[in-house]
């Protein structure tokens, strides 16, 4: 999904400057601001966990809204993100035509350098003409049927990690089931040895916690300490395989003529992390929101054959990627608001996907919803390349713990992570028994 690099990571020190102001009292001020008046405010555990009602004030009163604290401008509506997505007059980076001085924009701290070379050796950093050629290239490899090949692989480790939570009795949901299979299914696919996979999760981790609002420099040194390593064992399994080739991606991508080696490692991070992280949350987001309505589990466990519209339901009901960042290349003007070169919007995707616009009761969990234009997957050029192989992880987990656990049931009412771009639960403890606390019995019929 296209949940790998939403935030731009040299915008850390601005966001952490721009929260603590809002704490010393600037954001009394910027309270009369739309966005802060909607109840937009990333930095709320209680916005984090309830978002929706916002992004509905934000919809209704100021589509186009300017947030003071972070500097962006919000775009809340469904057509408005849809074609902000799609439009070349905007960018994932700028670098390809100015400086960061010529848009008033702070260069790359010394301390970031090997996390920068990484992220933009990736293609979601890069923009037409350079993103097109590396699209192209890293297509030669990681191709439909490449991925359709991986189905019995992806189906036989749903299962075993669903039999196994049954074994237990259960346990947490997301670390025993979502967290295992995508980046199993990754190595699976990269060829990365058995006895090295445990290295995989910690260093998506570590570089995944430079893309939310105010990450600290303990949090930057992580993210630096992993791109390194990532990047050294990745060189070092390039390297093995174009000494003796296998029937996997790395092998595949050492042939691709006219890809170079820091594309291919640029690549291979790419895949792991939007990957990781998007099925991961997913899977947690869609079991919470399946337990807070139960008349859609009911028809999902009497009629698995839903699985796939089910699973675009869950992706649009409460997507994992809330915003998404772009850079304005040439003056634009959305809703007759002028937005200038050099600005920064935030596409909201979670609000979009909430649109009555274009969804029928958008607050509704409907498994059967067939007209579901979704944007999770974002849109335009950047539309994740990964989609099919998310999508095949998502039906074969779901289904898998709905064959082997059919009295799946919740144990207590999860939390939220403190992060909002990348929006997930902490944990989802579960049993298979079918019996549930008493007040997770009244909490899980309750929309947050």
């Amino acid at each position: 999904m296209t949940l790998g690099y939403p935030v731009p990571a040299f915008r850390a020190t601005w966001y952490w400057i721009a929260h603590r102001q809002w704490e010393a009292g600037a954001g009394r001020a910027a309270r009369r601001l739309p966005g802060v008046r909607s109840g937009f405010d990333p930095w709320s555990p209680w916005f984090v966990a309830h978002p929706y009602d916002a992004y509905a004030n934000l919809r209704e009163r100021e589509p186009v809204s300017w947030f003071q604290p972070t500097g962006q401008w919000l775009i809340s509506r469904y057509d408005d993100v849809n074609a902000l997505l799609r439009d070349r007059r905007l960018g994932r980076t700028y670098l390809h035509v100015a400086t960061h001085e010529e848009f008033g924009r702070p260069a790359d701290p010394d301390h970031l350098a090997p996390f920068w070379h990484l992220i933009r050796n990736g293609m979601l950093d890069r923009e037409p003409p350079d993103h097109t050629r590396l699209r192209r290239l890293v297509s030669q490899a990681f191709t439909p049927r490449r991925v359709e090949a991986l189905r019995p692989t992806v189906e036989r480790i749903a299962d075993d990690l669903a039999r196994d939570l049954v074994a237990d009795g259960g346990g947490d949901l997301i670390a025993r089931v979502a967290e295992p299979l995508p980046v199993t299914v990754i190595a699976e696919l990269l060829g990365v040895p058995p006895a090295d996979r445990h290295l995989l999760r910690p260093w998506s981790a570590d570089i995944c916690g430079m893309y939310e609002l105010n990450p600290s420099r303990a949090a930057a040194d992580a993210a630096v300490r992993a791109c390194v390593e990532f990047s050294d064992y990745l060189r070092d399994l390039a390297a093995a395989r174009r000494a003796e080739p296998r029937d996997d991606l790395v092998t595949a991508l050492t042939q691709v003529e006219g890809l170079a080696e820091d594309e291919l490692i640029g690549t291979c991070v790419l895949l792991l992390n939007a990957g990781h992280e998007a099925s991961v949350n997913v899977t947690g987001n869609g079991w919470w929101a399946l337990f807070r309505n139960p008349s859609a589990l009911a028809a999902l466990r009497a009629d698995p054959g839903l699985l796939p519209t089910a699973v675009e339901e869950l992706m649009r009901y409460d997507t994992p990627l809330q915003m998404f960042e772009r850079w304005v290349l040439e003056d634009i003007s959305v809703r007759g608001v002028d937005i200038p070169r050099g600005s920064e919007v935030a596409l909201l995707f979670g609000s979009a996907n909430h649109d009555p616009a274009v969804f029928t009761s958008p607050n509704q969990l409907d498994i059967r919803r067939r007209e579901n234009p979704h944007l999770s997957f974002g849109a335009g050029i950047h539309f994740c390349l990964g989609a099919p192989l998310a999508r095949m992880e998502l039906v074969a987990s779901f289904g898998a713990l709905l064959r082997h656990a059919p009295d799946l049931s919740l144990v207590d009412t999860p939390k939220w992570k403190p992060g909002y771009i990348i929006r997930g639960l902490e944990s989802l403890i579960v049993t298979t028994s079918g019996q549930l606390w008493p007040q997770a019995c009244r909490e899980a019929t309750t929309n947050p």
